[in-house]
This record gives C-alpha cells, sequence and structure tokens, in this order.
C-alpha cells in the first residue's frame, strides 16, 4: 500500500511509518516534527511564525506541496487542525486530499472538539480528566483556551465535518475512543499508540544499592494542564524525606533525541497525571525498561484486553497519592527491576511498531 501520514504528535506516526515500512507498505510522514521536540519526516512542513506574511508563505508552500499528496491508498491526518492554518483554510486541503486519495482516516489522539465536550459535559464523562476531578471543574488558563478553540468555532465545524465526512476514525487511548464512541461508534476503532522498537542489547536494569533515578518531563506552558506541578511538587518532597536514596532528573522543553536520551538515564518517569492510559513518552519510557507512573486506570487495561500484567504505577490528581505511590518505590527497590521487566513485556505484547501497523491495516482494509 501507498500510505501518507500527515501531522505529528509525540511521534506517533514516525513510529506507525516504522512499523508500516517493516511491513512493505510505501510510507510518507509529512509534518513540522511536532515543533520544538523536532521528531523524523520526510517532508518537514513548518511554520516559524504567526504574522500574516509568514502564514500567506505557509500556505502557498502547503498548495505547492499538494500535488505530491495524491494517488494514495490511505491518508491518516493526525487532528482535525493537521496543518498551522486557520481552520477555514484547511477544510479545502481536506478536501482536497478525500478526491485524490482513494480513503481517508481521522486519528482521535489529543486536543479536539469531542476530547472537550466529553471532558466538560455534564453529568461528567470521567472522573477525573484536564477539565474536571470529580465534580468540580478545573478551571486554568489552557483548559478555558481549549473550550474556547474547540467549542462553537471554526475549528468545531472542521472537526464534525471530517468526522462526519472521513472514511474511519482511529482512537489510540482508552480516554479518546470514549470520547468519539458517543457519536461515531459506527466507524470508530480503537488501535493502541505505537511504543519504539525495543533494543534489548541495550537494556539496563535497576540494581539496589544505588539511588533511584526519578525523571519527570516539564513544558512551561502544560505544566498545570498535564498535572506536572502536582507531580513535581510529590516528587520534591520524595527527595527531600529520601535524600539518599533518590534523585530527580528534569527536562524542559528539549528537542526528542535529548529527551530520549536523558530517559536512558533514569529507573522511573512520571508523565500523565490525568490520564487513564499511557500516552507516548509512557511508552518510550516502556520500551526501555523504565517503570511509568502516571495514567493507568483498569479501563485502559480493559480495553487492550489484559487480564495480568501491571506495570506502571497508577496515581490520581492527588499529591498525597502520587507521594504514597513514589515513596512505595523508594521503600520497595526490591520489586523496580521485575516491574522493569514486565514494562518490556507489556509493550512487546500490546505496543509494538509492527503489530500496531498489522492493525492499522486490518482497519484501514476494512473500511469502505
Amino acid at each position: 500500500m501507498r500510505i501518507l501520514l500527515i501531522g505529528e504528535y509525540s511521534n506517533v506516526h514516525w513510529t506507525l511509518s516504522e512499523g508500516l515500512r517493516s511491513l512493505g507498505h510505501e510510507v510518507c510522514v509529512v509534518s513540522n516534527g511536532d515543533f520544538w521536540k523536532n521528531y523524523k519526516r520526510d517532508i518537514s512542513l513548518t511554520r516559524t511564525t504567526y504574522s500574516k506574511l509568514e502564514g500567506i508563505a505557509y500556505l502557498l508552500k502547503t498548495i505547492a506541496l499538494l500535488p505530491k499528496l495524491r494517488n494514495y491508498d490511505v491518508v491518516q491526518i493526525i487532528n482535525p487542525m493537521f496543518l498551522e492554518l486557520k481552520a477555514e483554510r484547511i477544510e479545502p486541503i481536506y478536501r482536497f486530499l478525500k478526491q485524490h486519495n482513494r480513503k481517508v482516516f481521522l486519528c482521535a489522539h489529543g486536543m479536539d472538539t469531542y476530547w472537550v465536550r466529553a471532558c466538560t459535559r455534564k453529568p461528567y464523562t470521567f472522573r477525573y480528566s484536564d477539565f474536571n476531578v470529580g465534580n468540580r471543574a478545573t478551571e486554568n488558563e489552557y483548559t478555558l483556551e481549549q473550550s474556547r478553540d474547540w467549542i462553537g468555532t471554526p475549528k468545531e465545524k472542521l472537526n464534525r465535518y471530517i468526522a462526519n465526512d472521513c472514511n474511519g476514525i482511529i482512537a489510540g487511548m482508552y480516554e479518546y475512543h470514549t470520547a468519539y464512541s458517543r457519536e461515531h461508534a459506527d466507524k470508530l476503532t480503537y488501535i493502541p499508540l505505537p511504543a519504539e522498537e525495543i533494543n534489548k542489547e541495550g537494556l539496563e536494569f535497576y540494581q539496589t544499592g544505588r539511588k533511584l533515578r526519578f525523571f519527570i518531563g516539564v513544558q512551561k506552558s502544560r505544566s498545570v494542564y498535564k498535572g506536572t506541578d502536582i507531580m513535581l511538587r510529590a516528587l520534591e518532597r520524595i527527595e527531600k524525606d529520601f535524600p539518599d536514596d533518590c534523585e530527580i532528573l528534569r527536562a524542559e522543553n528539549v528537542p526528542f533525541a535529548e529527551y530520549s536520551r536523558m530517559i536512558d538515564s533514569c529507573d522511573i518517569l512520571l508523565d500523565q497525571l490525568y490520564g487513564y492510559s499511557p500516552g507516548m513518552n509512557a511508552l518510550l519510557a516502556m520500551s526501555k525498561g523504565k517503570i511509568v507512573v502516571g495514567g493507568a486506570e483498569e479501563e485502559c487495561y480493559k480495553i487492550l484486553g489484559e487480564e495480568t500484567l501491571r506495570p506502571m504505577i497508577n496515581v490520581v490528581p492527588d499529591e498525597e497519592d502520587v507521594y504514597n505511590k513514589l515513596k512505595w518505590l523508594v521503600e520497595n527497590k526490591k520489586l523496580i527491576a521485575g516491574l522493569q521487566h514486565d514494562s518490556i513485556e507489556f509493550v512487546e505484547k500490546h505496543h509494538s511498531p509492527r503489530k500496531v501497523a498489522e492493525q492499522h491495516i486490518a482497519f484501514w482494509n476494512s473500511r469502505a
């Protein structure tokens, strides 16, 4: 098959492309590298500023690229806003892709109208999310901005148009599958996110006797939204209470290559406090034999059909819960290596890029 993947979130499309290529398919990834993360891509389509002049230049560059984006068996877009353009500009480009390729699929991997509505609709869909904890709305600058962006706007119009018009919708996490299932169950599927291929020769597992190394990535603009602020406070308390047993490694807005190298030197990653499922950063860490502390509710195991493996340390949006789970790890170092081996087994079983690619192919082929 000839497959075109447009847009990038946390290395999803590039990792998927590697799985697809291993199966013998021809793949082209077009993206901006997910901004400063600078993930790999085959065709780079970037916008350096948001001035009017730069916007015109970016639009012209995109239009010039369109002849190369034809005659694919499958086009998959990472999000309704798969280009750095206004929604009104993206719609005709989507129509072009739909007209000049066999099938077009939409990913449900992140922020969009269906996610915002699922998280803000009462009674709340989730016990907790980016937008609520229990019955209390979580109002901060980021969540308010997303509501203004995606509800009753051109973005919502575009999102709904594409969701109704595309050949199918692929959700990579339990949460996003739930968000779309209310209106689009007939064309929706769940396929696990792809993790990086595991290199077992390079794996190092924790040996008791040295400090535990905790790793946390900080995006300043999204710290509150991602729950990093709460996790970091709990982690700093652990470091203060157990100075001889642990240390903290921090990454702040670093490119992906550097971020990946930093994960290599840690034992435990903290990620996605408000999630029910592991995201791409968590899967990257697990593919390297690390323990993840973050979103790992029973719902994520159930949608995978996993009944026994529980390698992740689930936490809820509460500083004391995070602190107590981290304390348990510090006080049970003898269990660390076993959990790290479980992480590898979990990724191999559910998230290998080849297996995930096979599931994509099966779904693409099943849709008219």
